[in-house]
C-alpha cells in the first residue's frame, strides 16, 4: 500500500514538472505574440490571444493544486524543498527549447538540487496526519507555535511600519522577509485547510467547524500579503536577487514552522535530521549557483546589446561616407 508520505512526493515532483513546463510555455507564447502585436513588458496584452499562453497558464494551475495537495499528505520538510526542482525543468527546457545556454556552473547546480533532493527524500519522516480540525487547532494553539506566530507577526508590522517607510527600495531585505515570514503562515494554513477538506471528501465533514473557517480567513489573508509584498520586491529589485533569497528564506522558515507545529522531527533519530538539514543546504547552494548564472547571463548579454547598438562619433561618420549621396557626389543637405 502506498504510504502518505508517496503520495505527497510524486505530488510535490508532478508540480515542479507542470511550473516548471508552464514557465517555458508561457514564455514561447509572450514571444509568439511580441511577434504579432506590444509586448507585455511594455504593456501589451497580445499574448492573451496566444493559445500557448494559455496552456502554460493552466499547467502552472495544475502544478500549484498538486503542490496544494502534496502538503496534505506529506510533511513540509519533504515538500517544500523540492520546489527547486522547477527550477531545474525550467532551466533544462530553456536550453533546449528557448536556445537558453545552461553553463557548467548551472549544470553543477542543478546537480546540486537533485542531490540534495534525494537525501531529503529518504530521510525525511513520516506525518501522523490529524484526524479532524480540531487536532489540529489544537496543534496551532501549543505555546511554541503561538511564540512563533507572535513572533513572526511582530517582524511583519515592525518591516511594514518602521523598515519599508526607512530603506524598502534600497533593502532587498525588506520586501523579502514579509512575503517569507506571511509564505510559512500561508503553508501551516493552507496545509490545514487542505486535511480538512481531504476528511470533507472521506465523510468526516469539517465544513460546519468556526476553525476550519479560520484558517480559510487567515490563509487568504496571508496570500494576498505575500503576494502584494512579493510583486513590490520584483518591482523594485532584480529577479535574479529577489529569487534565490526569497526561496531560501521561505523555505527555512516553512520548515521552521512546520517543525514546531507539526513536530515533523518528533521522534527522528539525530543522524536522519542531520542529513536532512545538509540535504537542505545543499538543495539552497544549486538553487543560488543557477541563479546566479543566469544572472551573469542576462549582465553579459545587456553588456553585448549595449556595445552592439553604441556607435561613437568616428564610427556614424565613417558611415555616413558611404551613405548614396556621397556616393554619387551629392553631400546630404544639412538644412
Amino acid at each position: 500500500m502506498v504510504s502518505d508520505n508517496e503520495k505527497g512526493l510524486v505530488l510535490a515532483v508532478a508540480s515542479s514538472v507542470f511550473i516548471g513546463s508552464s514557465f517555458i510555455l508561457k514564455k514561447k507564447g509572450l514571444k509568439r505574440a511580441a511577434a504579432n502585436g506590444t509586448r507585455a513588458g511594455i504593456g501589451g496584452y497580445t499574448y492573451l490571444l496566444e493559445p500557448l499562453w494559455w496552456v502554460g497558464l493552466l499547467t502552472m494551475t495544475f502544478g500549484e493544486i498538486a503542490n496544494f495537495v502534496a502538503y496534505v499528505y506529506a510533511p513540509a520538510v519533504l515538500v517544500t524543498p523540492l520546489g527547486a526542482l522547477s527550477i531545474i525543468i525550467s532551466a533544462v527546457l530553456a536550453h533546449f527549447l528557448l536556445n537558453e545556454k545552461l553553463k557548467k556552473m548551472g549544470v553543477w547546480g542543478c546537480v546540486c538540487c537533485i542531490v540534495g533532493s534525494v537525501m531529503i527524500v529518504i530521510h525525511a519522516p513520516q506525518e501522523q496526519t490529524p484526524n479532524s480540525v480540531q487536532a489540529i487547532w489544537k496543534l496551532a494553539m501549543q505555546p511554541a507555535f503561538l511564540i512563533y506566530v507572535a513572533a513572526s507577526m511582530s517582524i511583519v508590522l515592525a518591516l511594514i511600519l518602521y523598515c519599508e517607510p526607512l530603506c524598502g527600495q534600497t533593502n532587498v531585505l525588506v520586501y523579502i522577509g514579509i512575503c517569507s515570514l506571511m509564505g510559512s503562515l500561508t503553508v501551516m494554513s493552507i496545509k490545514a485547510v487542505g486535511i480538512a477538506v481531504k476528511l470533507t471528501l472521506e465523510g468526516i465533514s469539517q465544513i460546519w467547524y468556526p476553525e476550519t473557517w479560520f484558517f480559510v480567513t487567515v490563509a487568504a489573508i496571508c496570500v494576498v500579503t505575500q503576494m502584494i509584498y512579493l510583486n513590490k520586491a520584483l518591482d523594485t529589485f532584480n529577479a535574479a536577487i529577489v529569487s534565490p533569497i526569497y526561496y531560501v528564506m521561505f523555505t527555512t522558515l516553512t520548515i521552521v514552522a512546520s517543525a514546531i507545529m507539526f513536530k515533523d522531527w518528533y521522534g527522528q533519530d539525530t543522524e536522519s535530521i542531520a542529513s536532512e538539514i545538509c540535504g537542505f543546504i545543499t538543495v539552497l547552494t544549486g538553487t543560488v549557483i543557477l541563479h546566479s548564472t543566469r544572472e551573469e547571463e542576462q549582465a553579459s548579454l545587456g553588456t553585448m546589446r549595449w556595445r552592439d547598438s553604441g556607435k561613437s562619433f568616428n564610427e556614424e561618420h565613417l558611415l555616413s561616407l558611404y551613405r548614396p549621396e556621397y556616393q554619387q557626389g551629392k553631400a546630404p543637405s544639412l538644412r
